[in-house]
């Protein structure tokens, strides 16, 4: 097995011994982040600033997306996904 593979398990297995409760944190910072990466086009800036923000603003919304989900695992979205069906 190469370095990097088990690097990405070493960061995967830590991911998942983090508490739900920061992996719902990162679900609304992926929120956030999606949302300015959107709304910042309504800014009077030119057209080159408005792309470099949208470039660091998704970005950083898919990271914290890719990390909530690293967080939570399958059984962690599933506990979501429930809570929000039976409102």
């Amino acid at each position: 097995m190469s370095k990097f593979k088990s690097a990405i398990q070493a960061l995967g297995r830590r991911f998942a011994a983090l508490p739900p409760r920061i992996g719902i944190i990162a679900l609304v910072l992926c929120a956030l982040f999606y949302a300015a990466s959107f709304l910042q086009m309504l800014l009077p800036i030119t057209v080159a600033t408005k792309s470099i923000l949208w470039i660091i603003l998704f970005g950083l919304a898919k990271t914290t997306q890719y990390t909530a989900v690293a967080i939570l695992g399958k059984e962690g979205i599933r506990l979501i996904l429930r809570k929000f069906h039976h409102r």
